[in-house]
């Protein structure tokens, strides 16, 4: 069963709390790297895998997209998209990836935030997604870094006096499901190794070319107190052109 935590109530109202909810693009602290890695979208026509908010699409039209497809498995998510997108060649549609149907070569660009380290058959979304995208399309994705992903508690580890001593990282190469806690919540997310990543991609008829592991901008670090961040990767970026 595909797992949608964002349609619980409690769960929702956590999550529309956190900085990234609140403020926006500039409050996520991946989204320059993320924004410096997408192609020019001017006349294209993208799809956001996992849109959540909305806040990608509305960027996307902004920047002279053709049409703009938002997809999410979360009707709330959804709902909460639509009353902040102003643009009005932005579509969304309340599906998962896994079942999301389009013409072949529909998309030029294709984008997801924070989305796939829930997805179980990796392989198969990213054969969807190639088939879903035109003659030298792109796709740019980020998820949480496998780094952050491989230990199930996905927390510091805090020394006697309640310090942060350091972030662990353990069964990295141990592929699989992991059931850690997210705002609350018992929540499965799926750990794979960067270089299954690119082995998915390639298999999928991607060209990888680029990898980032995105740091706050200094200013977001200072402003939010994020200063630890620059101890360990939370996320990674991957963009991939189809062959």
């Amino acid at each position: 069963m595909k797992q949608n935590k964002y349609d619980d109530p409690a769960f929702f109202n956590e999550y529309a709390k956190m900085p990234r909810s609140t403020g926006g693009l500039e409050s996520a602290g991946e989204w320059q790297a993320l924004r410096d890695n997408l192609p020019e979208l001017r006349g294209k026509r993208v799809l956001d895998i996992g849109c959540g908010y909305g806040w990608h699409c509305q960027y996307a039209a902004e920047q002279g997209a053709a049409a703009v497809v938002g997809i999410d498995i979360s009707a709330k998510m959804l709902e909460k998209a639509r009353q902040l997108t102003t643009a009005d060649n932005v579509r969304y549609e309340n599906t998962a990836i896994e079942d999301f149907e389009s013409p072949s070569g529909a998309f030029d660009v294709v984008l997801s935030s924070l989305t796939l380290h829930y997805v179980q058959d990796l392989d198969a979304v990213f054969a969807k997604v190639a088939e879903q995208l035109s003659a030298q399309g792109v796709f740019c994705y980020s998820v949480e870094h496998p780094v952050f992903t491989s230990c199930e508690q996905q927390n510091w580890h805090f020394d006697s006096e309640g310090k942060i001593a350091h972030f662990p990282v353990d069964n990295y190469f141990k592929e699989g499901k992991r059931e850690t806690s997210f705002l609350g919540a018992d929540v499965v997310k799926y750990h794979r190794t960067i270089e299954s990543h690119f082995k998915a991609l390639i298999s999928a008829g991607f060209q990888v070319d680029a990898l980032i592991e995105p740091v706050p901008p200094l200013e977001m670090i200072n402003k939010m107190g994020w200063q630890d961040e620059l101890r360990r990767p939370m996320m990674l970026i991957l963009r991939a052109i189809k062959k």
